[in-house]
């Protein structure tokens, strides 16, 4: 059998590069000896996170359209042009067997171009609500792998598959990870924690509410694992009792607040939790489903279609989270996470619920639809 050969490309945020690699792993895991080549967009953070996984990648002088007036708008057409000319020359030199796309502009001029030469295109949908590149894909993509139900008003009918998104491996059993989890993070034996996840890059407005809130956790005998993300980090750090402490010359055993800008063990983070506060960005969401853990969401309202606040309604429907929108967080936080804290019943509902929307499988089954594609 010839090698066979996959383009994957998505990028600008985390929620679109994870999901790829996780696509990528799963394809070397079955096929050791395919050749996999990632494209992205110049300047975003997959052509840092796709190197550090293992895989090449090419960068296309692509980006999207700002909803303001702005110069990079008036270079759009160019930037798109160009992006579509690279990526026939990449298309023809790899020839590859199966494109996919995972979302973010990069992935749309190259599955264009994929499409118009004949080769099987797949597109990953993340979110309850697609993104502009993804609904302008879908007409000419043979497969649609989706997170969420009820997607027939966006894409063809007969091309979607109920996948769930691909999360990381070490997410399935966390069960067993507990103690090596409070080992790794210095939890107290008797103490609840807090885990706040606002992204890679971090998020100011809950930021904002965790530094106000610092008091009303750690009176409570709850420890705060906070990631504040990288462009926050300055900001936060001086909130992380650890780090006071060092200044201090008097080290804390069990820090109440660690502040860190990003989090590399997200399997032990996860163990060690008893409640989440997070952004309900879609691969998070995917995540936490599997993950099985109480979570107030507190969606981004700056994201296209607002399709975090629609990711989790989808759960909080289903009795499966709390959501508090950014504007409600003054007057309803504090009294929502002291109710949640002290009703263990509420708690386990919480769990049990949100469980029950994992999809464990979704990265085998999103490259069962990509080998079908195989010629």
């Amino acid at each position: 059998m010839a090698q066979l050969k996959f383009i994957l490309s998505g990028g600008g945020t985390g929620g679109h590069i994870y999901p790829a690699i996780a696509i990528a792993n799963e394809l070397k895991l079955r096929f050791p000896d395919c050749a996999i080549l990632f494209v992205g967009a110049k300047d975003k953070m997959e052509m840092q996170k796709v190197p550090q996984a293992g895989y090449p990648i090419k960068g296309l002088w692509i980006a999207g359209i700002q909803r303001r007036l702005t110069f990079d708008n008036a270079l759009f057409p160019i930037k798109l042009l160009d992006s579509l000319l690279k990526s026939r020359t990449i298309i023809r030199d790899f020839n590859p067997d199966v494109v996919i796309g995972t979302g973010g502009f990069a992935s749309g001029p190259l599955l264009r171009v994929a499409s118009i030469a004949g080769i099987p295109t797949v597109i990953q949908e993340q979110n309850s609500y697609p993104g502009i590149t993804n609904k302008w894909l879908s007409r000419n993509a043979n497969t649609i792998c989706v997170a969420y139900e009820n997607l027939e008003s966006f894409f063809p009918k007969n091309k979607i598959v109920f996948t769930g998104n691909p999360v990381r491996q070490d997410l399935i059993d966390i069960k067993n990870k507990k103690e090596a989890a409070k080992a790794f993070f210095n939890i107290g034996a008797d103490k609840k924690v807090l885990l706040v996840l606002g992204g890679s890059l971090g998020a100011r407005r809950i930021n904002q509410l965790i530094a106000k809130e610092l008091v009303n956790f750690t009176s409570q005998n709850i420890q705060v694992i906070w990631q504040c993300g990288k462009l926050y980090f300055e900001e936060y750090q001086k909130f992380d009792s650890h780090y006071n402490n060092l200044t201090a010359n008097n080290q804390n055993p069990t820090p109440d607040v660690q502040v860190l800008s990003f989090i590399d063990r997200m399997d032990l983070v996860y163990a060690a939790a008893d409640i989440i506060i997070s952004r309900a960005g879609a691969s998070s969401v995917s995540e936490l489903c599997i993950v099985g853990k109480p979570v107030i969401f507190i969606p981004s309202p700056n994201v296209a279609e607002d399709h975090q606040t629609k990711n989790a309604q989808s759960i909080v429907d289903k009795k499966g989270a709390i959501m508090i929108k950014e504007v409600e967080l003054d007057t309803q936080f504090t009294r929502t996470f002291n109710n949640l804290l002290s009703d263990e019943n509420l708690q386990n509902e919480l769990s049990q619920n949100i469980q029950k929307l994992a999809k464990a499988n979704a990265t085998k089954d999103i490259v069962d639809e990509i080998i079908k594609l195989i010629k």
